[in-house]
């Protein structure tokens, strides 16, 4: 086959006005013999230039993902298309040698797909070559031949993650071989500092922790190679970082040397915590292991952890990563009698100037607060983002060191009330020891020498903070009171007094951060304290209309449950505005798909706000006129969800069908079953357990109105029997008998020409393999019902 031809193709491929036709003619030779190692030959010819061979890399991953394996036909079609074995062996031959020689990487990163995947299907069985293959370029005595083996190996050891260690007999095998040669080379680079070398570096560390991370191979781990492997990261974490003064604050963490000292830290973590930690290991075969771990290395490694948080102290730049894994293992180490020995002595410096700081309010919390308050508010709630936080690290270290170590609660208050006394209190470093107060909540109220004073340290030190000129510091109020939530109040005046405050804060204040934080803690009052829902009922409305606002503006999805709340809580005093409700939580909803944005919070928001209306409609079940004005609403949600298709909300949609149909059904919800039946045929199967409650209900609900229109007799039989014919789940297929059942009994009489197809369609489904009792008791019982009827 002609490599110019194919670069040809590949380069009008770059080019608008001729993708269309060049890809149709790679589509019609790709199936040709011969055509994926012409294709190889292409990418590999260094005169060509790069987006031409970065197309023919990214081709290559393509027809490797959808075609590599041999498959079966299904449903009576054609064979699919399978990359002929002759290629195969072809790319397999050439494959590792391509990554650890093609010089741009972009083109690398492409052909490391199309490796995971090979290895994915032919390893070990087809190809154990690959490891000799590894280990020979990793011999090779140019270092710009160990990175692309390393990412080879690196594919190999990610297919192997998150095996059990059973399923790992291959990946042992290999690592006997090549673990050696990547101790060997790190060793030869460990105190270069060039960016090549430090970059190797961090290769090497990544292989490493995807072995170690869910299970480690004592079988090739010895202690002694365990040991030399902690040397390493102990050694990158204690050299120092070159300096990034001069850089962007979000370009440092980017530098390699911050890279690798992330990766060994990540190490030395994850071996503590999970299999280190005595009495904490995921299996008892780490056992005596995590007894030698803490006596081995917590002296070496609590040193250089100690030596970081130092540089801290000390003004000198820690990537947050490296900052929030040293947090967490000294979180660990608290716990242990052994380790707590010799970070005793330093940990009262650690929480004062380390934590305090970490805790306090930022010039980039400022910063972000006055420019992007909405974007503030998604960064502070984002629940992915505490994972990586040394914030949360803080916290959480802090939390453990007050809880379980004796004396060390008392130390704190007397600094937090040393800090919080000081004349002319800088406002940030305020907020840091409110931080830490609002963190100490459980502890503070469950210690019989502290829990009768934090009525008295609410009133003295966070009340007067809701009038704060700062809204940071009003926001940290609200925050604080949520975690106290819990408290026992002596004075019920106080109760009405939070309230108060809260309600203000979220009615009247002019920063939208102060408002969120408000109506979350109000939430856990409500939940936490019977007697606070009263005070709040004279401003019901205004409360419930201003977080539909907020709601709307931030698209915070913890703020519909805050609403859910209120609806539960308030469903006498909220009929009159329950339209303007529905009406906020459609637009929104709408707001919330239309938005560019496509992440998880979007859909945990438009998910809670479906959940909203669905709670709703169940407190509005008392007041017949006023939940027959929120159906029309109701109603257009459901439509959009369905007419267009918005898969990941089909669930929620099927409920809110089942609300609306489950005391009477209009004629727009009849038009509705139209929809769902079309949908059904489309792509909807899948979802039909989803669907049941709904499908129910229009057979039971108003059988006269089901039975006056034979096509929907027709189309609850047709999705039954594609149902029942199909390769659907037995749970899908036990709810098709169901519904089938069901229109027996409730129809009897007047479906009589239908049934012997209801009985011969669920008999039928005898006939195949049944896996469940429960599908076969189904089935039959269609035919008994049948026989009863007659």
């Amino acid at each position: 086959m002609d490599t110019v031809k194919i670069s040809e193709l590949l380069r009008a491929t770059i080019d608008p006005a001729q993708r269309l036709q060049a890809e149709e003619q790679l589509n019609q030779v790709h199936k040709i013999i011969g055509f994926l190692p012409t294709l190889m030959q292409v990418i590999m010819q260094n005169e060509l230039e790069i987006p031409v061979r970065l197309a023919g890399a990214i081709y290559m991953k393509n027809l490797i993902n959808s075609s590599w394996q041999d498959r079966e036909a299904e449903g009576g079609n054609p064979i699919p298309f399978a990359i002929h074995e002759q290629d195969r062996a072809m790319i397999r031959d050439t494959i590792v040698e391509a990554i650890v020689h093609v010089p741009a990487e972009v083109i690398k990163v492409q052909l490391c797909f199309c490796l995971s995947h090979i290895i994915k299907n032919d390893f070990p069985g087809r190809w154990t070559q690959v490891v000799d293959k590894v280990s020979l370029c990793l011999q090779n005595s140019d270092p710009n031949a160990w990175h692309g083996a390393l990412l080879c190996m690196y594919q190999l050891v990610k297919h192997y993650e998150y095996k059990k260690s059973a399923e790992r007999g291959p990946l042992t095998e290999a690592m006997n071989l090549l673990l050696p040669q990547i101790y060997t080379i790190m060793m030869s680079v460990i105190n270069e500092p060039s960016e090549q070398s430090v970059l190797l570096q961090k290769q090497i560390l990544k292989i490493f922790y995807a072995l170690t991370q869910y299970s480690l191979p004592l079988e090739v781990i010895t202690k002694e190679v365990f040991a030399c492997w902690m040397e390493i990261c102990r050694q990158i974490l204690e050299r120092p970082a070159p300096d990034s003064a001069h850089m962007e604050e979000e370009e440092r963490p980017q530098l390699p040397a911050w890279k690798t000292k992330k990766w060994a830290s990540h190490i030395i973590l994850r071996m503590f915590e999970r299999y280190g930690s005595p009495g904490n290991v995921i299996s008892k075969e780490y056992k005596e292991f995590s007894t030698w771990f803490l006596q081995t290395f917590t002296s070496g490694l609590l040193m250089v952890l100690l030596k970081i948080l130092d540089q801290y102290r000390n003004k000198i730049y820690v990537s947050p990563r490296v900052m929030t894994n040293t947090l967490d293992y000294i979180k660990t180490a608290v716990s242990h009698a052994f380790s707590w020995k010799m970070l005793k002595p330093h940990i009262m410096e650690i929480i004062r100037d380390v934590i305090f700081p970490l805790m306090s309010y930022t010039d980039a919390d400022e910063e972000l607060w006055e420019s992007d308050p909405i974007e503030y508010i998604r960064k502070k709630f984002d629940v992915f983002d505490d994972f990586v936080s040394p914030v949360q690290s803080a916290e959480t270290l802090l939390h453990n060191c007050c809880k379980t170590r004796k004396g060390i609660l008392t130390q704190v208050m007397q600094i937090i009330m040393q800090i919080i006394n000081t004349p002319g209190l800088d406002h940030k470093e305020k907020d840091g020891a409110l931080h830490m107060v609002g963190s100490l909540a459980e502890v503070l109220l469950r210690k019989k020498i502290f829990k009768e004073q934090v009525e008295q340290l609410l009133m003295q030190y966070v009340f007067p903070e809701f009038a704060s000129p700062h809204g940071h510091l009003r926001a940290r109020a609200c925050w604080v009171m949520h975690y106290f939530s819990d408290i026992k109040l002596k004075n019920p005046q106080v109760l009405e007094q939070i309230m108060r405050y809260l309600s203000n804060a979220l009615l009247t204040d002019k920063d939208l951060p102060v408002k969120v934080e408000a109506a979350m803690s109000m939430q856990m009052f409500l939940i936490s304290q019977e007697e606070a829902a009263p005070f709040l009922e004279s401003q019901i409305k205004d409360i419930t209309m201003e977080l539909l606002r907020i709601i709307r503006e931030t698209e915070n999805e913890e703020l519909t449950s805050v609403l859910q709340k209120i609806v539960c809580t308030y469903s006498d005093q909220l009929p009159p505005i329950a339209l303007d409700i529905c009406q906020h939580l459609a637009t929104t909803f709408s707001q919330v798909l239309e938005s560019d944005d496509t992440g998880d919070e979007k859909a945990i928001t438009a998910m809670g706000l479906l959940s909203t209306m669905e709670t709703l409609l169940a407190v509005m079940e008392e007041h017949p006129q006023v939940l027959a004005a929120l159906h029309p609403i109701v109603l257009q949600v459901i439509g959009h969800v369905l007419q267009q298709n918005v898969f990941e909300f089909y669930e929620e949609a099927f409920g809110l069908v089942c609300d609306l149909t489950s005391k009477s059904i209009s004629p727009d919800m009849w038009k509705l079953l139209e929809i769902i039946y079309e949908l059904f045929q489309k792509n909807g199967a899948e979802y039909f357990v989803d669907m049941m409650p709904a499908l129910h209900n229009y057979i039971t609900v108003d059988t006269p109105a089901f039975l006056s229109n034979q096509n929907h007799v027709i189309a609850m039989y047709n999705m039954c029997k594609s149902v029942l014919t199909s390769n659907a789940t037995e749970e899908s297929e036990c709810s098709a008998a169901k519904l089938l059942e069901v229109i027996i009994l409730q129809c009897k009489g007047h479906i009589d020409d239908f049934i012997p197809s209801f009985v011969e369609l669920a008999l039928m489904r005898l006939t195949r393999e049944v896996k469940t009792s429960e599908l076969r008791t189904m089935c039959l019982q269609v035919g008994w019902n049948y026989f009863k009827v007659l």
